[in-house]
């Protein structure tokens, strides 16, 4: 009896927690699963996007793609802009995380100021930055002609490597704020004896940041690294605000050349082929860094 009486209430929480899970499930399933399957689904047809209609060629989108030196080059793109922001993004949040951590007296309202670039608009601030860079009326042309630092105004975004640069310097601007964020609240929870133990042992500013403060902050960086990354890796609207691609390809990534694929060239069929391709490339990347850090950690 009592056997029976404790399967039964098994089963009722069974069933409980069945339903309590079954919205997150539904959502999951609506935001992810359906977009990837679709997704998968759509890179196996030659579609024309206004109608959505085609036909069904198979894996022949992915061996075009592979064939195609823009899609070599989209890539590359890809990578040096998340490698450059990515890396920027973490030196300049550290090392604001780390001044705005001291006792200064304007603290409160630094931190406060320090969260603007992340809150802006993106809209907003590739516009105020593409004023900054005009070559003909910008700021920084005028500021640098009348310092004597040039001759003649330079071309920010209409040529090579000045675009790719300017990109990498405005998306390190625009999202460093959470890196400063996250490493802030870390720095907060990190116990002062440690600091206290090491200036009696003698240890300089330099060490004490190399021996306690970066070792307590590797936990919360491997997770910055890892969204930042998958963020930056599939960043699209500040890229085509910016440059559009631009000068020819020379700033074009791969979420760039989905867009172009899907609503310019109207194959859409093409664009769910590169769109599956960067999330295997994504997921790659992802795979071996995880590996790599769990090996260190060990």
């Amino acid at each position: 009896m009592i056997k029976n009486q404790k399967a039964k209430l098994e089963r009722q929480y069974a069933t409980l927690g069945m339903m309590l899970i079954a919205p997150t499930v539904l959502v999951f399933c609506a935001v992810i699963v359906y977009p990837l399957v679709s997704a998968i689904y759509l890179s196996l047809f030659d579609i024309y996007t206004p109608t959505l209609q085609g036909e069904w060629v198979g894996l022949d989108n992915y061996r075009e793609l592979l064939g195609k030196g823009e899609f070599w080059t989209s890539l590359r793109n890809n990578i040096i802009w998340t490698v450059g922001t990515l890396s920027l993004q973490i030196l300049f949040g550290i090392g604001m995380a780390l001044v705005l951590h001291q006792n200064i007296w304007f603290r409160s309202l630094a931190r406060s100021l320090i969260l603007f670039p992340y809150f802006v608009s993106t809209v907003v601030a590739v516009l105020v930055w593409r004023w900054l860079f005009n070559d003909l009326y910008g700021i920084l042309n005028h500021l640098m002609m009348a310092a004597g630092l040039i001759d003649m105004p330079i071309d920010y975004l209409g040529s090579m490597p000045n675009a790719m640069i300017s990109v990498i310097l405005v998306g390190a601007w625009k999202y460093f704020p959470f890196v400063v964020i996250a490493v802030l609240a870390r720095l907060q929870t990190i116990p002062d004896a440690l600091y206290e133990a090491a200036r009696i042992d003698g240890a300089g500013p330099v060490a004490r940041f190399f021996d306690i403060t970066l070792p307590q902050l590797r936990d919360v960086l491997v997770v910055i690294i890892m969204l930042r990354a998958i963020w930056d890796f599939k960043e699209f609207d500040l890229i085509f605000l910016l440059t559009g691609g631009g000068p020819v390809t020379s700033t074009q990534t791969l979420p760039l050349l989905v867009y172009k694929e899907a609503f310019s060239l109207n194959h859409m069929g093409m664009a769910a082929a590169y769109a599956v391709t960067m999330m295997a490339v994504m997921l790659v990347f992802m795979i071996v860094y995880i590996r790599k850090t769990r090996e260190k950690e060990a």
